[in-house]
């Protein structure tokens, strides 16, 4: 690995429900995650973000803006580098289609918010969680 990966994860609502998939391949596979994956060549971060909501549970949805960028860094014991990715993170509304795990995902389904937030999950994927749920409030108004 000579630079960063570019990923794009998406947290997706519908009413009091948060999308959630469980990864299918490397890194963290077997957990549960918000959808996402590398950002192609030619698309913007809210195109990326819908086609891999769309590729990984088969859900369309509306981008409604950005959480946070995270760094997902990961080392082996020696300190040698595994993987290295700047994650864009971005919030947005369900439109249609129910959760069906595709391409990267194991499983893939609407889980109540009070749900997620007891899972055992990587603490940036909680805390973007916590953070797009307070945005999507503030956008309401």
């Amino acid at each position: 690995m000579r630079k960063p990966e570019i990923g794009i994860g998406a947290v997706i609502f519908r009413g009091n429900e948060v999308l959630m998939i469980r990864r299918g391949k490397p890194p963290r596979k077997g957990e549960w995650a918000i959808p996402g994956g590398r950002q192609e060549l030619g698309e913007t971060v809210a195109e990326g973000a819908r086609r891999e909501v769309m590729e990984e549970t088969g859900v369309t949805c509306r981008i409604g803006g950005l959480i946070d960028v995270v760094d997902g860094i990961n080392r082996d014991r020696q300190g040698t580098l595994i993987y290295h990715y700047t994650l864009i993170d971005m919030w947005g509304e369900w439109q249609a289609g129910e959760a069906v795990a595709g391409s990267d995902a194991m499983a893939a389904c609407f889980m109540p918010l009070t749900e997620v937030e007891s899972l055992d999950l990587w603490p940036e994927t909680r805390r973007v969680i916590l953070m797009a749920r307070d945005l999507r409030a503030a956008a309401a108004g």
